[in-house]
């Protein structure tokens, strides 16, 4: 189940440069907080998504995938394995690319459906540190 290298350097490079933060909030503490300041830095567009819809990093918020009004290419998915599928169900329903479940996030069913329906998947690694290897 695990994504290949090439998969990642994909999904990294030309994908597309805009990203749904699945989780993303003002809390500084998260980890979702600091990936958002790395994509950032690496030319990426983070789109907040929480139910809060807070504006992050100076990118409005939307409480859900369905709201954002522009085309998303990856969904970076910081939430509980138990809420993760939901997630990558509605990244497929808005015609992302690829998603991203980030360390710890782990369901081996949203993984199979997200690639049947034609999208690259990563599941349970660190974009930061996947992102800062590319060199």
């Amino acid at each position: 189940m695990d994504a290949d290298a090439e998969t990642i350097r994909r999904i990294l490079t030309s994908t597309g440069d805009t990203w749904a933060v699945v989780g993303l909030s003002n809390n500084e503490s998260r980890a979702a907080y600091g990936v958002a300041r790395v994509l950032q830095r690496f030319g990426k567009r983070v789109v907040p998504v929480h139910p809060r819809a807070e504006t992050v990093h100076g990118e409005r918020g939307y409480a859900s995938l369905a709201e954002i009004p522009f085309p998303v290419d990856v969904v970076d998915v910081f939430v509980n394995s138990a809420l993760a599928g939901k997630v990558a169900d509605e990244a497929v329903a808005i015609g992302a690319k690829a998603v991203w479940f980030q360390l710890g996030v782990i369901d081996v069913e949203a993984y199979a459906r997200t690639r049947e329906a034609g999208l690259d998947m990563v599941m349970d690694r660190c974009l930061a540190i996947e992102i800062n290897s590319l060199g």
